[in-house]
């Protein structure tokens, strides 16, 4: 993002959508909101959205980590905030629960894996920390509509990127 060091802000990092500017400068929120906005982003400024996008990357890192935490105890643990609070603010913001929310991560992930191809549908749901290979058919169906295999035969890779999922 070379437009924001020419506009004067250093770029501490770019991670899963989220850009850290070095905090010296003082930001000038138009021009800066401008470029961000031709490159996709946006300055989130209130502390419950910034929770929530904030919540959204733990849990997409998790998906991609393999990461078989419960969901509840690994917020609180993250977030050092009740679960119960923290669903509740994503709830009424996102309009989905946390759990439907990391559910939709996972189907994602598994259209990803489909579409790679190295691993069969159980090595799949072994991966993303099913219990069986069932459960992981039985929730893709509920969410795309179409079997495991019927995305595969289609070979129409409607996928959405993890920062659009809600």
């Amino acid at each position: 993002m070379r437009e924001l060091n020419t506009l004067g802000y250093d770029i501490k990092s770019v991670e899963l959508g989220q850009i850290i500017l070095d905090e010296k400068k003082s930001i000038q929120n138009s021009k800066l909101e401008k470029e961000l906005k031709k490159h996709g982003f946006e300055i989130i400024q209130e502390e419950t959205k910034v929770l929530i996008e904030e919540m959204k990357i733990v849990l997409i890192k998790k998906i991609e980590n393999q990461d078989d935490a419960n969901i509840s105890s690994f917020l609180t643990k993250t977030f050092n905030k009740s679960y119960s609070a923290l669903s509740k603010v994503f709830s009424k913001t996102e309009g989905m629960t946390i759990e439907k929310y990391e559910i939709n991560l996972k189907i994602e992930k598994v259209k990803e894996l489909i579409q790679l191809g190295q691993l069969n549908f159980s090595e799949i749901a072994y991966t993303l920390n099913y219990n069986n290979s069932g459960h992981l058919a039985k929730q893709f169906k509920n969410v795309t509509g179409m079997s495991m295999t019927e995305f595969k035969n289609l070979q129409k890779w409607n996928r959405k990127s993890l920062d659009q999922i809600v």
